[in-house]
């Protein structure tokens, strides 16, 4: 089951989040038929949007995150509520590229890093609340980090990874978000950054040993508390009432040269490809309610 699990050591001035999505990627993936380069993209950045859609207050809120840093991948954009259930996309799910020197996937060289990260946090007011920063490699945790620490003025070490099989399958995805608080001793700091530094690959522990493990290797020799776990997953919110409200908003003319051609049309969802059709009676019907309601 995919979860974010949360946890805080050092007598609370350092905080934890740890994500299984293993699932929750596997889906992403499917729905957009993505190759491997893509699939770690795609899968990097919804664990990310997850993890920090998950830390909103507000119960009604959306965070987006979308990266475009100039290379091949095009954007990558994912939508968490403020659960951690989220639904993404990426512009070029056919990107792939030779593995790097390392034998890992190539996400820097797809994504780019001639760009920027932004992250827009929808909380119901008149107008999001929105973010970005330069991209740092292209390779999303790192790009992360940079953000939480100049956007938001949060040092963080974050780490997300999606571990693609052989059937092209997703063997492992997921990641850690881990924020100092202000006043952490610079003892804190030194000790969480060697555990960093020396902890296994995260995809393996994920594979291997479970979402737990992380916390035992990022926090060790620190007394640290489980505080929370929650349930998170692919989900996308998307309807044909929805659909119906957006092309109402269309300009009248238009929708009538619609009606004209005498052909049903087709709306798509881009973050599930899910297809609504509509025929000329339908948008008749919908430009009918707009008057009514003018």
């Amino acid at each position: 089951m995919d979860r974010i699990i949360r946890a805080t050591a050092g007598e609370g001035y350092i905080k934890m989040a740890v994500i299984q999505a293993k699932e929750m990627v596997q889906r992403g993936c499917e729905i957009h038929a993505c190759s491997p380069t893509a699939s770690a993209a795609l899968g990097r950045t919804l664990c990310a949007a997850s993890l920090m859609g998950n830390m909103m207050k507000e119960e009604n809120g959306t965070l987006t995150i979308r990266i475009n840093g100039g290379g091949p991948a095009g954007s990558v954009v994912a939508v968490s509520d403020s659960q951690g259930y989220v639904r993404g996309y990426i512009e070029n799910p056919a990107v792939d590229l030779p593995l790097r020197s390392d034998g890992k996937l190539n996400v820097g060289g797809a994504v780019g890093n001639d760009g920027m990260l932004t992250v827009s946090r929808d909380i119901g007011l008149r107008e999001p609340y929105i973010g970005s920063t330069e991209l740092v490699s292209g390779e999303i945790a790192e790009d992360l980090t940079a953000y939480l620490l100049e956007s938001e003025q949060v040092p963080s070490a974050c780490a997300l990874g999606v571990l693609v099989d052989t059937d092209l399958s997703i063997r492992a995805a997921g990641g850690f978000i881990v924020q100092l608080m202000p006043g952490a001793d610079e003892e804190l700091i030194t000790k969480l950054e060697d555990n960093i530094f020396m902890m296994d690959q995260l995809t393996t522990i994920l594979d291997e040993d479970g979402p737990e493990e992380l916390f035992r290797q990022v926090m060790k020799d620190l007394e640290y508390h489980l505080v929370g776990e929650e349930p998170v997953g692919y989900r996308c919110y998307c309807s044909r009432e929805r659909v119906e409200e957006a092309i109402a908003c269309i300009d009248r003319q238009e929708i009538e040269e619609m009606i004209a051609e005498d052909k049903n049309i087709s709306v798509s969802c881009q973050f599930c490809d899910a297809e609504y059709t509509f025929t000329p009676a339908d948008l008749r019907a919908l430009l009918e309610n707009k008057a009514e309601n003018e």
